[in-house]
């Protein structure tokens, strides 16, 4: 039994630990965009990621400033492994039984609603009003970066329910953007989209997994999308969604063809040296095919392309889009400004009331029940580390406003409020659970 259960609960340790060592290279390039936007290498900092990269012909192409094709292009591959995580979660991991879902669902809504009206009733005039989405979004990798540290000391259950809100978290953010911070829609352009979005679920149902499939289609989706109005790293949510969840082979086929092929490769005569010959390498790659046949697309994508993610796509976010200019003597009344206060509010008092108050209120309706192991004490830890917003409100406030001055009181706002929510869910955590140690 111990051994089962470590089996089960391997592909989440591993997703576990990609996500808590990826906040530390957050954090790091973070703090190298800060540095540089706050030395003499300031102008060279934000004259580089204004600098335009064209891709196609002189009259068919797209031009873009790197800083664009970072947040409209790359944070689409950001979004897509988002797509692939949201429908495993919502066909089998924790989000995938009414029962299962409740809770981090009733916390997510909570946890989006709450900061959203705290930060509206700060900036309730336009054009600060606009930014009431800023707020709502959860970083998991910072949050499960702050989990790590703390070790033993949390439960796996706690750990689990961060990671299905953040998730739950997700998806509310996606609807937020492609309804509320899309521009004007071109009929044209969305029809182009919806006519690619069609072949990519036919190419589902016809259960065609070959990866270059939906990279190509989606390639053309993502350029309707971002030409139709609305924000183009929905392509990404849309492609994911259309990735196929069954292997070519069960696992009775698996297991037949895999040991038909190891004993032929015991049979055969071994040479000397670190090469096999035409018939042993043919039985070894026969075989890598039927190991790849075996796995559910979805998940092989996500096992892959989330490396890939963590480790390099939201740091070249963080390091294009995190270098304000700080200038100490002027902090306290940048902290001052209705929008860095309406965000900060939002992600350190908002996110933990709204994920407590509807918990809670889910929990009493016995809609659902507490992580196993867990406390109203610990879940109000985990509803402080969901005020780290980062990655995803940084992404929304630059969606959310035009004036640059604003922006910056928008970020100021999330850095300040993510270290502060940091520090303190660690602390709470971490008495909370010092009777575990």
């Amino acid at each position: 039994m111990p051994f089962k259960l470590s089996a089960l609960l391997q592909p989440f340790e591993d997703f576990f630990k990609r996500q808590a060592s990826g906040g530390l290279v957050l954090i790091g390039a973070t703090l190298l965009a800060l540095i540089l936007a706050n030395s003499p290498a300031a102008p060279y900092y934000h004259a580089f990621w204004e600098t335009s990269l064209s891709i196609g012909f002189d009259n068919l192409g797209l031009t873009q400033s790197l800083h664009h094709w970072i947040n409209d292009g790359l944070m689409a591959v950001f979004f897509f492994v988002v797509g692939l995580e949201l429908k495993r979660e919502l066909l089998a991991g924790e989000l995938a039984s009414p029962r299962k879902a409740a809770l981090p669902i009733a916390a997510a809504i909570g946890g989006m609603l709450v900061p959203a009206l705290i930060y509206h009733a700060i900036n309730p005039a336009p054009p600060a009003a606009h930014g009431w989405g800023v707020p709502m979004a959860t970083d998991i990798a910072f949050a499960i970066g702050v989990i790590a540290l703390l070790g033993n000391r949390v439960s796996r259950s706690m750990a689990i329910f961060l990671t299905a809100l953040a998730i739950a978290d997700d998806l509310g953010a996606v609807l937020v953007i492609a309804i509320f911070y899309s521009g004007p829609l071109s009929a044209a352009a969305l029809a182009w989209a919806a006519g690619f979005l069609l072949l990519l679920i036919i190419g589902n149902r016809l259960d065609i997994q070959h990866p270059n499939f939906y990279s190509l289609i989606g390639f053309a989706l993502w350029v309707c999308l971002l030409k139709s109005g609305v924000h183009a790293s929905i392509a990404g949510v849309l492609i994911g969604f259309t990735i196929p969840v069954r292997a070519r082979h069960d696992e009775e086929s698996f297991l037949n063809q895999s040991s038909q092929l190891i004993e032929r490769y015991k049979a055969m005569e071994r040479i000397e040296g670190p090469f096999h010959h035409e018939q042993r390498l043919g039985t070894l790659l026969a075989l890598e095919h039927v190991c790849h046949n075996a796995m559910s697309p979805l998940q092989r994508m996500e096992h892959e392309m989330n490396a890939w993610v963590i480790f390099g796509v939201m740091p070249i976010f963080a390091l294009a889009n995190a270098g304000i200019h700080l200038v100490p003597s002027e902090i306290p009344a940048a902290l001052a400004h209705p929008v860095t206060l309406g965000v900060m509010l939002g992600l350190l008092v908002g996110k933990p009331l709204g994920i407590v108050l509807f918990s809670w209120i889910a929990v009493r309706l016995k809609l659902c029940e507490l992580p196993r192991g867990g406390s109203w004490l610990e879940l109000t830890g985990i509803g402080i580390l969901a005020g780290i917003g980062f990655t995803m409100s940084m992404f929304i406030s630059n969606l959310a406003f035009i004036r640059p001055e604003m922006i910056d009181a928008a970020k100021l706002g999330i850095f300040a409020a993510s270290l502060l929510a940091g520090c303190i869910g660690y602390a709470l955590l971490y008495r909370a659970t010092s009777s575990r140690t």
